[in-house]
């Protein structure tokens, strides 16, 4: 099996309003997949079609090669957390798992124990889900999801509104069922660093369109690296570079410039800077980031198709 899900013209429409418009995604066996998009993009529209939540308007998906009536039989091989989690506030966290896995026939007491331990929610006992903290309420979720030993789990924003610890530890986890149990996963999330530090292929949903999907390598490919400076006047140090002939450069939010790196004239830049009375704080070489792409990709950084210019800028293209 090549893929492990795929969409072909995939749409939806509520009145006239598209959520979800001719996306094309392939998601590969054993890889996590992060959709990417800010909200009302269509992120959870498309997770909710391939749940079995929602219907296509038109367009159609597979999932593990079956497509349409075929399907219906594979569907226990998915696992689904979409939005909050559907908890049972007063019961525990194991009696919560409980109620699922005896409508799914796994009725076994080291089976749910196994999974809690998976969660890192073993030491829950008794204390009612009603009481979690939202990483735990999360957690659960993810547990609940993974009852019946699905090979394919779908998580919108599983880590949003999570502290750093529970970020981490829900970055953990997902990577040791990926890594352990070969589970296929895919993910949305607004946090795209730390999506960007486990995530194997990624998909970029604006307004409703797939405009690009690529693999982490891919990322590295088209992104490249660029040069951080700072002195003591960027302002004046950006017009003197620029006076260069060195065009593709920037002030970043934080005031700091950035450079599309070009090794062999780092050192001209600095004689130059110096050579107007720039005292140069900060000279160093850097990797675009997860969001540094998104941001190329989107509204907010032009027009591309999916590919580096031979001027090192980003293009991209709808899939």
């Amino acid at each position: 099996m090549d893929y492990i899900i795929q969409t072909h013209h995939l749409t939806k429409k509520y009145g006239h309003k598209l959520a979800a418009d001719d996306v094309n995604i392939s998601i590969r066996p054993g890889e996590i997949y992060g959709l990417i998009g800010r909200n009302g993009a269509g992120k959870t529209t498309i997770m909710r079609m391939l749940s079995g939540l929602s219907r296509p308007t038109s367009g159609s998906y597979t999932l593990f090669g079956k497509e349409g009536k075929e399907l219906r039989a594979e569907m226990h091989q998915v696992g689904v957390l979409i939005e909050a989690p559907g908890l049972y506030p007063k019961m525990s966290a194991y009696d919560n798992l409980r109620v699922k896995a005896i409508a799914l026939g796994r009725d076994d007491r080291k089976y749910l124990e196994g999974l809690l331990e998976l969660v890192g929610l073993s030491d829950t006992g008794k204390k009612r889900a009603g009481s979690f903290s939202l990483g735990m309420r999360q957690r659960l979720g993810i547990a609940l999801a993974l009852i019946g030993d699905p090979q394919l789990i779908i998580l919108d924003e599983p880590i949003n509104g999570l502290d750093p610890q529970g970020i981490v530890d829900v970055r953990q986890m997902l990577s040791t069922l990926r890594d352990e149990r070969h589970i296929t996963i895919m993910i949305s999330s607004h946090i795209l660093d730390e999506l960007g530090k486990f995530a194997d292929a990624y998909g970029i949903i604006n307004n409703g369109t797939l405009i690009d999907e690529f693999t982490t390598e891919e990322l590295q490919q088209r992104s490249g690296s660029y040069t951080l400076i700072n002195t003591d006047d960027n302002q004046k140090a950006l017009a003197v570079i620029q006076k260069m002939g060195m065009t593709d450069i920037r002030l970043d939010k934080d005031g700091s410039l950035r450079m599309r790196d070009i090794p062999d004239r780092q050192h001209d830049v600095v004689k130059q800077l110096v050579a107007h009375d720039l005292f140069v704080k900060e000279v160093r070489l850097d990797s675009f980031s997860l969001e540094d792409y998104y941001l190329s990709v989107t509204k907010e950084g032009g027009e591309s198709d999916g590919q580096s210019g031979e001027d090192g800028s980003v293009q991209t293209k709808k899939v």
